[in-house]
């Protein structure tokens, strides 16, 4: 994991820090509600975190909500124009669509990111 995002049931906090306001803050990343949360030490970012997470399942408990972000399925990626003739030129050789062909390639880097160096 990247040493600026914090993990605690199944949730992503970011991590930052202000120097002008002494403090590391955050917020619950993949959800559709702006959470934050903060402390002046590592510690106290960690424990603010974690109750945010809590807080926030509760919330969600009480007024019956899913707590988690929903994804469409779709998004855009800019690529170079040499990089898309060639995405292309691969799909076509392998008889699927160019749609086909970047799902399974997201598909296999999230199910072995060791082979994938980023």
């Amino acid at each position: 994991m990247k040493d600026d995002l914090l993990e605690y049931k199944e949730y992503l906090g970011t991590v930052h820090f202000s120097a002008e306001d002494q403090v590391f803050y955050g917020k619950i990343f993949g959800i559709s509600d702006m959470v934050s949360f903060e402390g002046s030490s590592v510690t106290e970012l960690i424990s603010a975190f974690q109750e945010s997470v809590e807080d926030y399942l509760i919330t969600c408990k009480q007024v019956k909500k899913k707590p988690e972000k929903s994804y469409k399925g779709s998004f855009n990626v800019r690529i170079p124009p040499e990089i898309h003739k060639e995405v292309a030129l691969r799909a076509t050789r392998e008889n699927i669509s160019l749609n086909e062909f970047i799902k399974q390639v997201l598909t296999f880097a999230v199910n072995n990111p060791e082979k994938i160096k980023i």
